[in-house]
């Protein structure tokens, strides 16, 4: 058996998402718009009610091309054939079934399996889901964990959830996207640069007792590290703070002075 790790690209393209016996094209076509946003792309087809459809096309929003490549077969023998491994999803406990897997346990083992060969997800029909003939032809089973009061999920938000499970498991994002036109972060030296110039200021404003300054540096110092902030802000900061000095614009009123003096700081 090769266990050889595939690209993610490659695994994914070896994973088949089987509905079967769809009744509504609109779930079709958004089921392909979530495949697609999660790079899977082998959709198959067990006897659908209408395809295709103008309203599967709709739903799709620019996922068209996996339904105009998507198989239409008559069985769901047929649309596992060649697989090494199927998962059916169901919402409802069935007897004599093997043990459940929750959905993200579930995708991992597909990830796995699919570096030996094919697999398939299959889903059933909208109003029915899977009958016990179709679960028994699948190896291993799973539900995705919902409200037990309202366990109804929608047949094309059920591929969604699985299609970004899967993609989870078949790769590591990494970090999110950088905040776009962000900054260098500022260094330790700057950042204490910062906080010496606004101690001086609060001294010279009278915010500030010298003699009591109790805890104001250090809630800076915390506030800062949440902050993260960057070289441009920290500058800006400081440029604020070098104009008030500079028009001697400090606000020195009893209020300001005895929220800086009075309580923990």
């Amino acid at each position: 058996m090769n266990t050889t790790p595939l690209p993610p690209p490659a695994v994914l393209d070896r994973i088949r998402v089987v509905l079967s016996h769809p009744s509504h094209p609109g779930n079709i076509g958004a089921a392909a718009r979530a495949m697609k946003t999660m790079g899977l792309s082998h959709l198959v087809l067990v006897n659908p009610k209408a395809f295709p459809d103008a309203q599967a096309d709709a739903m799709a929003a620019g996922a068209t091309d996996l339904l105009v490549q998507a198989e239409v077969v008559s069985s769901l023998p047929e649309a596992l054939s060649g697989t090494v491994l199927a998962v059916a999803m169901t919402a409802r406990r069935r007897e004599l079934a093997t043990p459940a897997l929750w959905a993200r346990d579930a995708a991992t083992e597909v990830v796995a399996m699919a570096a030996t060969g094919d697999v398939a997800l299959v889903f059933g029909n909208e109003t029915s889901g899977l009958s016990n003939e179709e679960l028994g032809q699948c190896r291993r089973w799973a539900m995705i964990p919902v409200n037990a009061e309202f366990s109804s999920l929608n047949l094309a938000a059920a591929v969604q959830v699985m299609c970004y499970e899967l993609r989870l498991a078949a790769l590591d994002p990494g970090r999110p996207p950088a905040v776009s036109g962000a900054g260098d972060l500022a260094s330790h030296d700057e950042v204490e640069g910062l906080i010496t110039h606004i101690e001086r200021a609060a001294i010279s404003s009278e915010f500030l007792d010298p003699a009591s300054p109790k805890r104001l540096i250090l809630r800076l110092r915390r506030m800062f590290s949440r902050a993260a902030p960057e070289k441009e802000e920290v500058n800006i900061l400081r440029g604020l703070f070098a104009a008030l000095e500079k028009a001697g614009s400090y606000p020195t009123g009893t209020d300001s002075r005895k929220s800086g003096q009075g309580g923990e700081q």
